[in-house]
């Protein structure tokens, strides 16, 4: 695609060039915001306004024209979230508007612009404004230095023939001697004040600020001159200087050969274990094969109304769908859908945009990007985490929702990971949802496909291994970045993977078993054979999180604290005959109700099952506790599940509960099961 370059004349957003390069795309021009004349430096929340003097010799060494506009707003919106949550626009007076104008400015001379790059490796203040602008212009954010670690980076610019020299210090450990030094000369030092002090060895902290005097891709080299040393302020713990450049020349230059590393490869080392594992099994693996041309009948005995409950400030809503979905458009039958779910919600007093979690079952996925387009028109800034699978609901209905909800009382009580940007960290979103929210210390992942970052494209030719390698590594990854400058361990509390090949169960287990061995725990499993998956994907990740912080009561000042703790895995069951059998898998807190519930039923529910759950100590802390239910059964078959919940919870107070028509099921201990049942408790 071609693109323009947000330039701030550093290393950072230099070094995204050589990557926006390298991954195809093409450079038409530069944009740059700073202060008004007559000001060198602002006390800027978004932006490097630091060496804006020599902002057009960068452009020019570049040879694209540069677009530049005076930052008249402020830091306005602080928060990690901009823009609302029911509003898809800006903030009146925030600098981030400042860039929607420049960009709209750039736009109008290069209508065929389509991306933006942007040289962010940690800052989601930034990430989130710079996406949030290019979400209503139109645009792909090209951010392929994301969530890179910085020794890395800095040894990689280095090689690349990055010449950056320090603009700016005001980190311990530098001073006004450093700056004009090179990132090669400063490399030993910036990595020994990461060892002693935990400074950011790219300056993420604000260490240092830089300028790039030649690349790849600058068709000229840029040569100082005349500088100027300004001490802003001098002590003995960090001094903040930055170097006033007065006059700068280009110089020209023999051609360099670009010379950057794409890393780390496609699937980091940590996982190449699993990889090579689950490859040398591929093809012995995809031997299992169950008939599955049984027609859905048009009523299946696992449908259940619409319900909703509140459990504390949670609230669940299951099973929406509509109630005549005969001779409307897709299109209708989603706006029905929301205005059902919109309704529930109210009744709880909460609205659409307080939703943590949605599912979403549809008929087909070809009616997928049609869905997309009327879901997105009822979110704004970070919509709820979600997944989509195509499943054999029965007709004539296309769709059916499921949500949960938080009642957050501020912004604080929710932390959404809503990254839109193209890297190499994970797949940025291909729809209208969070990687992941956290609320009340509980995070749900959206669902992972084995997309292939910098491209969201699917491996070619097409592997099993390789895909489940990669939703398990994006899964990881969006945790490792929610747990970045928090104090919490986290803990995986259940797990979905949706397969769209019964074949393809057994491999898929192999690997969760093997990562699981990684990360030292274990967590209830479910393994659901659908109809398929977004972008034709041969298996999907659903994980439910829990940060592991319990409230508990400080046995010293008696007030109330929060303690890291780790979930205890129950596992048990009964054989009742040889084809009859009820096992269930729990994670469970010792301080908190918010718990995972797994049971699976092989056989006929009786009342021997019913009784067997609702009296077995490790299971009895649930029942009161139910904040939401899901049914996996296969639609083929008599699986009695809805009277096994109305001998649990009485026909009249059903927790809400939402049916998932699949093709075979599995869980961590038993195999082909009839239905299984996905508690959450609150």
């Amino acid at each position: 695609m071609k693109y323009v370059a947000l330039l701030s004349g550093g290393k950072d957003s230099c070094f995204n060039l050589l990557h926006c390069a390298k991954n195809g795309h093409e450079l038409v021009a530069a944009a740059s915001l700073g202060p008004e004349p007559g000001k060198e430096e602002l006390d800027s929340y978004l932006y490097q306004t630091v060496g804006q003097d020599a902002i057009e010799i960068v452009a020019r060494a570049l040879d694209v024209p540069l677009y530049r506009r005076v930052i008249r707003g402020s830091a306005v919106e602080q928060g990690a979230e901009y823009g609302g949550r029911n509003s898809k626009g800006g903030v009146d007076g925030d600098e981030t508007e400042d860039l929607y104008e420049l960009l709209t400015s750039v736009k109008s001379h290069h209508p065929d612009i389509t991306g933006v790059s942007v040289g962010a490796i940690l800052s989601n203040y930034q990430r989130v404004r710079v996406e949030h602008v290019c979400r209503r212009l139109s645009l792909s954010a090209l951010c392929y230095l994301w969530q890179r670690p910085q020794d890395e980076l800095l040894s990689e610019m280095i090689d690349a023939k990055i010449n950056a020299v320090l603009i700016k210090v005001a980190g311990i450990g530098l001073s006004r001697e450093h700056l004009g030094k090179s990132l090669g000369d400063m490399k030993p030092l910036l990595f020994k004040l990461n060892e002693k002090y935990g400074s950011h060895i790219c300056g993420e902290g604000g260490e240092y600020e830089s300028l790039t005097l030649d690349c790849p891709l600058f068709k000229s080299r840029i040569s100082l001159l005349e500088t100027e040393v300004v001490i802003h302020s001098d002590n003995d713990f960090a001094t903040v200087a930055y170097l006033r450049v007065k006059n700068a020349v280009l110089l020209p230059k023999d051609s360099t050969t670009m010379n950057v590393l794409v890393p780390p490869l496609l699937i980091s080392p940590i996982y190449t274990n699993i990889l090579h594992t689950i490859t040398s099994k591929e093809s012995s693996s995809l031997s299992r094969s169950i008939s599955l041309d049984t027609p859905v009948d048009s009523k299946t005995q696992c449908e259940f109304g619409i319900l909703s409950a509140r459990v504390g400030p949670w609230i669940t809503v299951s099973n929406v769908q509509s109630q005549n979905p005969d001779n409307v458009i897709i299109e209708e039958e989603v706006t029905e859908c929301f205005n059902l779910l919109q309704d529930q919600l109210t009744r709880h007093a909460v609205q659409l945009y307080q939703c943590t979690n949605i599912n979403i079952f549809v008929s087909s996925m070809d009616l997928f990007a049609r869905i997309n387009a009327v879901y997105a028109t009822f979110f704004g800034t970070s919509p709820p985490a979600r997944a989509c699978v195509a499943v054999d609901l029965p007709r004539p209905r296309r769709l059916k929702i499921d949500c949960i909800a938080f009642a957050d009382k501020s912004p604080a009580d929710r932390q959404a990971l809503h990254v839109q940007s193209l890297s190499y960290w994970a797949p940025a979103n291909i729809g209208p949802y969070s990687q992941a929210i956290i609320s009340d210390e509980r995070a749900f992942i959206s669902g992972q496909i084995g997309l292939i970052p910098p491209s969201l494209s699917m491996p070619s030719p097409s592997s099993l291994a390789v895909e489940t390698v990669l939703s398990i590594q994006h899964a990881d990854r969006i945790v490792a970045a929610l747990k970045e400058n928090s104090n919490w361990m986290g803990h995986c509390q259940a797990t979905i993977f949706w397969l769209s090949n019964t074949s393809y169960l057994d491999l898929v287990a192999v690997a969760h078993e093997l990562h699981e061995k990684y990360i030292g725990s274990g967590c209830p499993a479910i393994y659901a054979v659908i109809k398929s998956i977004p972008k034709d994907a041969l298996v999907e990740k659903q994980v439910l999180f829990h940060t592991g912080r319990c409230l508990v009561r400080d046995e010293y000042d008696d007030e109330m604290v929060y303690e890291n703790q780790t979930p205890v895995l129950i596992i048990g069951g009964v054989d009742f005959t040889a084809d009859d059998s009820v096992y269930w898998e729990i994670s469970r807190f010792q301080d908190s109700l918010s718990s995972c519930v797994v049971v699976s039923v092989r056989g006929r529910a009786n009342e021997a099952v019913a009784k067997t759950l609702k009296n077995n100590s490790s299971l009895t802390f649930c029942w009161p506790r139910i904040l939401s239910i899901r049914l996996f059964y296969i639609h083929s078959r008599d699986t009695y599940a809805d009277s096994l919940l109305q001998s649990l919870f009485g026909s009249t107070r059903l927790p809400p509960i939402t049916s998932i028509p699949c093709r075979f099921l599995s869980s961590r201990r038993r195999d082909n099961c009839d239905f299984v049942l996905c508690l959450i408790t609150a």
